[in-house]
């Protein structure tokens, strides 16, 4: 099993027990990997150790609980496993600089303005872009409502008739340089509904615009409908690069949120996901004659 394969069952597993008290046996069992292997793996992926995930995670959620439910602090506290109120004010305070009974009056007073005040044309959304074969069939937009952590993510959706032959994505595009002769490694988080395909994409172009380096999930990709869980997309950026090119690709219809995302340069101990496309071509040439 490959170490991303093993953080995505166990991010899978939490995700549909967050209610639950989860054991870290219960979290070897599930990927059969020893606990000491497992916890090194998880941290290695994704920056935390699952101790922290899980705590992210229920803290989440505890804001769309404070802002959509009219459930009491104590309630919600005990639900999401902290022992008391006061262990979750301090846990929650440290995240949103607020505690939860001033969070749950400020944001619910700006929830209810934006939603009074709702737009249907496109959000711009600071830093990212919309693109594709026919972004004019797709919205993104910010959603405050689902996200993976902080306040909100990005939502990639088709808003009109679309076949499995046009798509859209959101993406950003930066320099090269100070990158060049490095690996990278890009992870994000990725929740789906009813998608016919999508994923993560990365791609490293040289000065002519001729790409380098390519990875968009097409050999591992996501379909239907999904929970948040994580992806990651390692390529190598030669130094003859230019510019490198990441995003979310939604094909044909569904809906795609997105967040978390983050770049860091790994070591050559980090496989690449480049999509090789020798590896499908034949060894020797073949039927010359055409006999065959």
């Amino acid at each position: 099993m490959q170490y991303s394969e093993t953080t995505q069952k166990t991010i899978c597993f939490i995700e549909t027990h967050l209610l639950d008290k989860i054991q870290l046996d219960d979290l070897t069992r599930n990927v059969g990997y020893s606990k000491f292997h497992l916890i090194r793996v998880f941290k290695q992926e994704t920056g935390r150790t699952i101790g922290e995930y899980i705590r992210f995670r229920r803290l989440a959620l505890a804001v769309s609980l404070l802002i959509e439910s009219d459930e009491s602090i104590l309630s919600i506290a005990f639900l999401l496993h902290f022992q008391s109120q006061e262990a979750f004010t301090r846990a929650f305070k440290e995240i949103y600089s607020l505690p939860p009974g001033k969070y749950r009056k400020l944001f619910s007073l700006i929830h209810l303005k934006e939603e009074n005040n709702k737009m249907t044309k496109e959000t711009i959304i600071h830093g990212w872009i919309l693109s594709g074969s026919a972004p004019e069939h797709y919205q993104m937009t910010l959603d405050q409502q689902t996200f993976h952590t902080g306040h909100q993510s990005a939502l990639l959706k088709d808003i009109s008739d679309v076949n499995s032959q046009q798509f859209a994505t959101i993406m950003q595009q930066f320099q090269a340089e100070k990158y060049r002769g490095k690996r990278l490694k890009l992870t994000c988080y990725i929740k789906t509904e009813d998608v016919e395909k999508c994923g993560a994409w990365m791609r490293v172009d040289d000065n002519n615009g001729d790409v380098l380096q390519f990875d968009n999930m097409d050999n591992r990709p996501i379909t239907g409908t999904n929970e948040w869980n994580h992806y990651t997309i390692v390529l190598d950026v030669p130094e003859e690069s230019m510019s490198i090119h990441f995003g979310v690709l939604l094909i044909g219809k569904g809906k795609v949120w997105m967040d978390g995302f983050q770049l860091v340069e790994v070591s050559e101990h980090v496989p690449t996901t480049n999509l090789s496309f020798q590896e499908s071509l034949p060894k020797e040439p073949q039927n010359l004659d055409f006999s065959e």
